[in-house]
């Protein structure tokens, strides 16, 4: 994701220079700063292809008290997207989840909830 945003601002910042727009100039400036800086600081993190225990990139299934099941990716603070399934790793949510098994309850937001599944 980051390598996208990256090239995009790359692109951005061309075409503001070709048209010789300082305000898109700067804004395509500060985005590619911010997203060269990310990459910089970045750490590609591989999920164990087996785990018992929640961990930075899985993908948990939980079910609330009232009954809702939900599915949940634990992935990077850019890459977070709650209402597509992923949640930041320093979310509660995603902290309350670390570490736990399938079996556990945690505490999701007002309520409790039970681990599921865990990939």
């Amino acid at each position: 994701m980051i390598e996208v945003a990256l090239e995009a601002a790359r692109r951005q910042y061309g075409k503001a220079q070709a048209d010789g727009d300082r305000e898109a100039l700067a804004k395509a400036g500060r985005e590619l700063r911010y997203w060269s800086a990310r990459r910089a600081n970045a750490n590609v993190v591989h999920p164990a292809t087996r785990t018992n225990t929640v961990q930075f990139g899985s993908l948990v299934t939980i079910i609330r008290d009232d009954g809702r099941e939900q599915a949940f990716q634990i992935v990077g603070e850019d890459e977070a997207d709650p209402k597509n399934g992923t949640i930041s790793h320093v979310s509660p949510l995603a902290r309350s989840l670390i570490s736990r098994r399938v079996g556990d309850i945690i505490r999701a937001g007002e309520d409790e909830a039970e681990i599921l599944a865990i990939k």
